[in-house]
Parts: structure tokens; sequence; C-alpha cells
């Protein structure tokens, strides 16, 4: 799934470029707009899904007018996890500015405990992604 990213003034730090917990922020948009686009959005329901792991590489810069986007698909799905890889990168170039491997587990509101992933959700996953391949 590809995002446009609007870059804000207060995303430049003083260095000049956009800051890494800014871009983690980015990260973040991207997930919350890929599960609710697959129609798991995170403030309803009784199954969620919750970070668990993050693994992030800052690759290149990013500058206050450099026109970017981000890109995020599921690379796994496991019986109670979820396996994202997401990029940011240069609209311009093509040139990958950031990448993110984030594992989600599954997560019950009503016992706060993990959760499987239902099957319904897996199948909207694996429909979303053949359906919005880049």
């Amino acid at each position: 799934m590809k995002l446009p990213i609007q870059i804000r003034f207060n995303d430049v730090d003083q260095m000049g470029h956009i800051n890494n917990a800014v871009i983690m922020e980015y990260f973040d948009l991207g997930k919350s707009d890929y599960f609710g686009a697959v129609g798991i959005p995170p403030e309803q329901g009784e199954f969620t899904v919750v970070i668990v792991h993050l693994e992030v590489d800052f690759l290149n810069q990013i500058r206050y007018h450099d026109k970017i986007h981000l890109i995020t698909h599921c690379e796994k799905i496991g019986n109670k996890s979820v396996t994202m890889l997401q990029q940011v990168v240069n609209s311009a170039t093509g040139d990958i500015c950031a990448s993110c491997r984030t594992i989600l587990s599954g997560y019950s509101r009503t016992t706060n405990t993990s959760a499987a992933i239902p099957e319904s959700v897996k199948k909207e996953i694996f429909h979303f992604e053949e359906t919005h391949k880049d």
C-alpha cells in the first residue's frame, strides 16, 4: 500500500533533515492506514493488534522539500502475529530512505492478552495484499 507523506515544518530537526523520531511517526501512520483499509480499525472491536517488536534502518536523509511516500505491506502472518515491512521512499529518486520491519501480536481487548489472528482477518489481509500490489 502506497501512502504519500506530507512533510511538516516541525518535522525538521537542528541538522536540517527529518528527525528519526518523526520517521517512526510516518511508520505508525502507515500501519494505521493499512489496518483501517484492511478492516481492523485500532479504536473498535474485540480484536486488534499491538506492536511487540521493531527493527528500523535509516538509510538516506530526508530534507524538508523532498517528496516522499510510504510503502506498507504484510510480509508474514502467523498464528498470533503479523509481520509488516515498511519503506519510506524518495518519490523523485526511488531511493529508500528508511526501512522498518514490525511484528505485531494479535490482542484481545476483553481478556487483555495475546490472541490468535482470526481467519477472517487473515483472509482480508491476503485479499488486500493481492489487490494492492505496488
